[in-house]
């Protein structure tokens, strides 16, 4: 089909493509092992995620005493380290999301993958959930260097870029994702279901689902209200 609104459609990763909180969590409660801090519950560590892994370990030291003359950079590397061992035991894609991509191309949509996490991992994960295939171009953390991760649009404009321009949209669960399309001018999807860092009606999203079954009828609903 062609006569869907958006050509390219962008995707955060953590809590909006792939819940992988499980994961990050164990890999968190290592390196808080190391520091000799109590393991945090997998469900906490929900909302300890988003803008990378150092700002995970980071909230996480804030609530167990702050960092103290601990060794940041050491125990970043051990959780970075121990989550690469362990990147996809516990991580799968949110409900609906096989069938959401499936639709976004049978609409001929390049999807991309726009996140924090560094490019590395990111590309690691999606190998071993057999999901690569599934991405026009893959963009991480560090693709451009420190300090242009979002909330600042450049990730995002480099995904445009990189594929040619276009009407582009982006789905995301905090308020770096929803910062970040701000910034670049598009048009942005929440997801009710990710580790949101606000109520999800709260993140400045254009709109917002509830599941993936949602976000094929919201991109077009979204194109005809502007």
């Amino acid at each position: 089909m062609t006569d869907f609104p958006f050509r390219i459609v962008g995707f955060d990763l953590d809590g909006t493509l792939l819940d992988t909180h499980a994961d990050l969590g164990h890999a968190l409660n290592h390196a808080l092992g190391i520091a000799g801090r109590d393991p945090v519950p997998l469900d906490l560590a929900r909302a300890y995620i988003g803008g990378g892994a150092r700002q995970m370990l980071d909230r996480a030291l804030a609530q167990s005493g702050g960092p103290g003359d601990l060794d940041l950079a050491e125990l970043h590397a051990a959780f970075i380290a121990f989550y690469t061992d362990n990147i996809a035991i516990h991580t799968r894609l949110f409900p609906g999301g096989e069938a959401m991509l499936e639709a976004l191309a049978g609409h001929g949509v390049q999807v991309a993958l726009v996140t924090n996490k560094l490019e590395s991992l990111a590309r690691k994960l999606l190998d071993e959930l057999g999901l690569t295939d599934r991405f026009a171009t893959i963009i991480g953390g560090d693709t451009l260097g420190r300090g242009r991760q979002k909330p600042e649009p450049d990730l995002l404009h480099l995904m445009v870029e990189r594929l040619g321009g276009g009407p582009a949209a982006y789905v995301g669960d905090t308020t770096f994702d929803t910062g970040a399309a701000r910034a670049a001018g598009l048009p942005c999807v929440a997801v009710r279901f990710g580790f949101n860092d606000l109520l999800a009606d709260q993140l400045g999203a254009d709109t917002v689902i509830d599941h993936f079954d949602d976000l094929v009828p919201a991109l077009i609903a979204l194109q005809k209200s502007n």
